[in-house]
């Protein structure tokens, strides 16, 4: 499934189940990362410092993606499989960020200019991500501060260098065909 027109020259019934897998799944799985951010009991940081928090969430994304860039380059149908990646790596990502900011909150409650509620710390999280910062949240400690920091230079590598590392995965599945 190199390119478009062996995708055209598919018999129209794969083509549909081809199209719907690679809207479906990415949904689905969207909608079960956010499912899973609201009712999961995440409680207390208590006893696990933020840099074992932050090293670990970033542990889980990495490994998230090594699993995705090897599902690409095993795909018969990579462009479609590269959406489904950046479908979970995204999510991960950021609700991971959302899942530290939420317990930090919970355990340091001056960490941010306000208690975050999982919503709160979701908002927070989107708006470093989009650069948008409205500034009705703030990181107000060294801490937070320095977890806000990585996030926005994981943002600028997840942005840069992760799309790239998708993108090139696809070449380079297309390419052994």
């Amino acid at each position: 499934m190199g390119n478009a027109s062996e995708f055209r020259n598919l018999d129209p019934r794969d083509r549909r189940r081809l199209l719907r897998r690679g809207l479906v799944r990415p949904v689905a799985t969207v909608a079960l990362c956010g499912v899973s951010y609201f009712v999961l009991p995440w409680t207390s940081v208590d006893g696990i410092s933020t840099l074992t928090l932050l090293v670990g969430g970033l542990l889980v994304v990495l490994l998230v993606a090594v699993w995705q860039i090897r599902q690409i380059l095993r795909s018969d149908v990579p462009t479609l499989q590269a959406i489904e990646a950046l479908a979970l790596i995204l999510p991960v990502y950021l609700l991971g960020y959302a899942v530290g900011y939420s317990l930090m909150s919970q355990s340091y409650p001056t960490y941010f200019s306000e208690p975050l509620s999982r919503m709160d710390a979701l908002y927070f999280s989107l708006t470093v991500f989009s650069t948008v910062g409205f500034g009705d949240i703030t990181a107000t400690t060294d801490p937070s501060r320095a977890v806000v920091s990585v996030q926005i230079i994981g943002n600028l590598i997840l942005i840069g260098v992760g799309i790239r590392v998708v993108a090139a995965a696809v070449g380079w599945a297309r390419g052994r065909k």
